[in-house]
């Protein structure tokens, strides 16, 4: 199974929203070469939600082909619409993804059966490792532990990307599930101590900028050597924090756009990143040794 650093990728855009397939190309190849252990494309960084159906197909198809084995890749295929979640999971599997993160159904706000439901059905439905996505601050909706132990059991879910930030809901997850079903951090502020209780990566917007400091960080504190992990995280803090100044992906498009690696490219309803925040982050990225 994938563990370590995986990048959660911006999806590359020129000033008029189009996307940018050469800058992606290069961001996958720098990830490889910086030793980032997976990608994840089309997620909420990749702007999943403002891309149409087709784009969001062609950019996993793209990775994909451009990674060219050289690196797992998993796709963005969550909605809050169990059938076209399913479509999305069918079309990944044919691009060859590695595996899908399916995020909890948004808006509807689904019960805890229904949660079960619309994952067992994509499960059933599709032969492909999956990943469920808790990320409650943004779908109004939290897969409660129970509920993950009970989607667990099914073979083709593998994992659970944990974005609430609390490490004691990630032990829960832990004990509750059996020993190969994987956790992973969806919180770059915590994911240092979940990685330390037993997780087994970190889906990350920091990757996104420092693809080699969080590589090494992960292996680092899955390997249980917390004096080495702290020693990366300290530096990587102002980002873990300061990438977050608005929603994500503005400031991480923005930074990447500093280090020269993207054209200023966003999607409405985002917006630029807002001149106030410009120097906190400029900071933070200086601290990690970036600029």
């Amino acid at each position: 199974m994938i563990t370590g650093s995986l990048v959660a990728l911006v999806t590359p855009m020129h000033a008029d929203g189009s996307i940018h397939w050469d800058a992606l190309a290069t961001l996958i190849d720098m990830h490889i070469e910086q030793g980032t252990n997976g990608i994840v494309a089309v997620g909420t960084t990749g702007e999943s939600a403002t891309l149409d159906v087709n784009e969001h197909c062609a950019v996993i198809k793209f990775t994909v082909e451009r990674s060219a084995g050289r690196i797992p890749v998993i796709a963005g295929t969550g909605a809050n619409c169990t059938r076209e979640a399913i479509e999305l999971t069918v079309a990944a599997k044919n691009a060859g993804a590695d595996a899908c993160l399916l995020v909890a159904p948004y808006y509807n706000k689904p019960t805890q059966e229904g949660l079960y439901r619309h994952h067992m059905a994509i499960a059933d439905a599709v032969e492909i490792p999956q990943i469920l996505y808790n990320v409650p601050g943004r779908t109004v909706c939290d897969m409660l532990p129970a509920t993950v132990q009970r989607i667990s059991v099914h073979p083709n879910v593998v994992a659970i990307k944990e974005a609430t930030g609390k490490l004691d809901r990630g032990k829960e997850i832990l004990d509750l599930c059996d020993s190969d079903f994987l956790l992973y951090s969806g919180d770059d502020a915590t994911a240092m101590e979940l990685m330390l209780l037993g997780a087994k990566g970190n889906i990350s917007v920091t990757a996104n900028v420092a693809p080699k400091a969080m590589s090494e960080l992960c292996a680092a504190a899955m390997a249980g050597d917390r004096s080495k992990a702290e020693a990366i995280n300290e530096p990587l803090m102002g980002l873990h924090n300061n990438l977050f100044l608005e929603a994500n992906p503005i400031p991480v498009k923005w930074a990447l756009q500093q280090m020269g690696l993207i054209e200023e490219g966003i999607r409405l309803p985002m917006t630029p990143f807002s001149e106030q925040y410009h120097q906190p982050l400029r900071d933070a990225m200086k601290q990690a040794g970036l600029l």
